[in-house]
């Protein structure tokens, strides 16, 4: 993925930066995603996308690493927040073979996970199909990027 680290801020109700993920929003909870707010897009930005990712996950796959858990697009650049199990966009495919959002779920035993929750700007709002995958949406998103940041919060099994 291109890296446009923006002074864009991303946050959360349900947790704080580096903090805990509340078991609510997590595959042993109500696995339902988590509200988000953002501030401070480069200017030109027309549209978003959200992507949740998990870098400790055991998983290679594609040339990649981590484990795929939300792919959120097709927002409009008019769009500043998502409320706790949105049905806003468009979902794309996670690496539990769904669409949408699937929590926080370690492997048991496997210590603390980072949760990686992005925000991409984008220069021209997108209207691409449901169920892309990583790889794809980030191939049609790419020549798009104005900017990025994200909010990491954490999640361990008990």
């Amino acid at each position: 993925m291109a890296f446009a680290l923006s002074k864009m801020k991303l946050e959360s109700y349900a947790f704080n930066a580096h903090g805990a993920i509340p078991e609510k929003f997590t595959c042993e909870g109500d696995d339902v995603s988590p509200s988000l707010t953002w501030r401070d897009a480069p200017d030109g930005t027309r549209g978003y996308a959200i992507i949740c990712h998990d870098p400790d996950a055991p998983l290679i796959q594609n040339g990649g690493y981590g484990f795929v858990h939300w792919l959120l697009y097709n927002l409009p650049g008019s769009t500043t927040s998502l409320s706790e199990n949105t049905g806003d966009g468009t979902r794309g495919k996670n690496d539990f073979g769904k669409t949408g959002y699937g929590g926080p779920m370690p492997p048991e035993g496997h210590g603390q996970h980072h949760y990686y929750f992005w925000i991409l700007a984008l220069d021209k709002p997108t209207d691409l199909p449901e169920g892309l995958g990583l790889s794809e949406l980030l191939k049609q998103l790419e020549p798009h990027l104005l900017g990025m940041n994200r909010l990491i919060g954490t999640y361990q099994r008990a």
